[in-house]
């Protein structure tokens, strides 16, 4: 064998083919591969043509050319987006994207949550720090962005740069402020839309509970608690309500463009409880002042809440011989229990001042009040007292909280009330009658509340309560 042939390589053995014939086999594939490479080839025209391709963007008014030159680098604050034209494979950025369109400049909105404040808020919606600062220093109305709350909204457009134009702030569906751009600051804007005022009826008769009927009955959990404070005088919405009991409420509904938006006053309401018919109305007096009387021209508001805590239940009634749950002896309960749940709030049962504010082995937290000559409420077995001996306080003021301290086998409040140093049931003991609406005063009360008792009245399908003979002469 020739040194030739022993240098062959061994695949070339297999082939069956010599190196003199390699050599030709090379040079027939170099020769097929240029001809392929030189018809794929674009002429001229072709080339020419795809150097000037533009990619037009949505919404645009021109297309805009793209600068194959710059690179992500030489952008200015904006990520480059990678994206196929379906050609060229061209880099599109986002700052093209962001051209002046309709999307660009939509709100984008977002609602308040608990622990929100503006840099979270604006951190949120993709706003700077800086973003957060010129808002907060706002020429006008600015303070009003350091008491949010969760639920209200937050909503922000920004230019085709991604710049923040308006900030719009929304305590509810009427009341808005504005924040535009002016210079290199902003500028507040209060905006207050004016609904129209409705009036809307509703009843219903309790079957299970005033919570549960009312709210079947289209009434809002605020307009039932609003219900129950203007008949809270005369009524003890923890024991004395019974089924069959019914209520009738003539309200303000606010409308703001087809749509409801919120609740008014109560005008007008009737409550008939174990067979007695409490009605109410409202009266605006000349200095815009409300309040709610009875048809007679008597006021709701009494000296004394029946209840020093909203409707609740029972659990001990007044009882000179009562065993003692924890003593097991038989020992005067001078007062009434009211089981709730603890941290449920104790109010005031009148004006008055606070002569003891403490805590006993027996009574736990305790609050002891004065109101005027002769009368003294206590309330014992608070969780928390929330004043102090010598202070003043106005009925309906937080005193404290229900709670278990002292002798006590669950959260309840045990409430008294002494009259004369003698105590008495505060669920029946007669609480000083209230001053009726001076003799000046009945024309205009007449004028502005028989029209609402005679709607409540009509709408209801009962009797118009009479009024009493002075208002009837007051009206002549």
């Amino acid at each position: 064998m020739s040194p030739s042939e022993k240098a062959q390589p061994v695949v070339m053995k297999l082939l069956g083919v010599s190196l003199p014939q390699v050599h030709l086999f090379a040079v027939g594939f170099v020769t097929i591969g240029t001809i392929l490479v030189l018809s794929l080839l674009p002429s001229d025209k072709v080339e020419a043509n795809r150097r000037s391709h533009t990619i037009a963007l949505p919404n645009d008014s021109e297309p805009a050319a793209v600068d194959t030159q710059k690179t992500p680098s030489s952008l200015t604050g904006t990520m480059a987006i990678k994206q196929s034209d379906g050609h060229s494979g061209n880099t599109i950025t986002k700052s093209m994207l962001d051209k002046p369109n309709k999307q660009s400049r939509a709100w984008q909105t977002t609602t308040l949550v608990s622990g929100d404040n503006l840099t979270s808020i604006f951190k949120r919606l993709g706003l700077s720090d800086v973003d957060v600062y010129l808002v907060a220093n706002a020429k006008q109305e600015s303070s009003r962005l350091k008491r949010l709350k969760p639920g209200e909204t937050v909503a922000i457009t920004t230019d085709a740069a991604g710049q923040l134009e308006q900030v719009k702030y929304s305590r509810s569906k009427l009341e808005h402020y504005f924040y535009k751009r002016d210079g290199q600051g902003f500028d507040g804007e209060k905006v207050v839309h004016e609904p129209e005022i409705i009036q809307t009826f509703q009843q219903g008769q309790i079957e299970n509970s005033l919570f549960l009927d009312a709210s079947r009955a289209g009434l809002t959990d605020a307009k039932i608690m609003e219900l129950a404070n203007i008949f809270g005088w005369d009524i003890d919405f923890a024991l004395d309500i019974r089924r069959g009991d019914r209520f009738s409420v003539l309200y303000e509904e606010k409308i703001l463009e087809g749509e409801k938006v919120g609740n008014g006053n109560i005008l007008a309401a009737s409550f008939t409880n174990q067979g007695r018919t409490y009605d109410a109305v409202l009266f605006r007096e000349t200095d815009n002042s409300l309040g709610y009387y009875a048809p007679d021209g008597k006021p709701m508001r009494k000296a004394f809440l029946r209840a020093p805590l909203d409707f609740t239940r029972i659990s001990s009634n007044f009882n000179m011989r009562r065993k003692h749950p924890i003593h097991k002896k038989i020992k005067a309960h001078r007062g009434v229990d009211y089981a709730a749940p603890r941290g449920t709030p104790i109010y005031a049962a009148g004006n008055g001042k606070v002569t003891a504010s403490a805590y006993s082995k027996a009574n736990g937290n305790y609050v002891f009040i004065r109101h005027g000559e002769g009368f003294v409420t206590k309330y014992l077995h608070l969780t928390k007292r929330k004043v102090r001996k010598g202070q003043s306080v106005k009925q309906r003021q937080t005193i404290g909280t229900v709670g278990s301290t002292g002798y006590a086998t669950g959260p309840h409040l045990h409430y008294e009330f002494v009259v004369n140093g003698v105590h008495r049931n505060p669920r029946t003991v007669k609480l000083p009658e209230a001053r009726p609406i001076v003799t000046s005063k009945k024309p205009a009360f007449i004028a502005q509340t028989t029209p609402l008792l005679v709607r409540l009245k009509q709408l209801g399908g009962t009797q118009i309560a009479s009024l009493s003979p002075n208002l009837r002469a007051a009206d002549k």
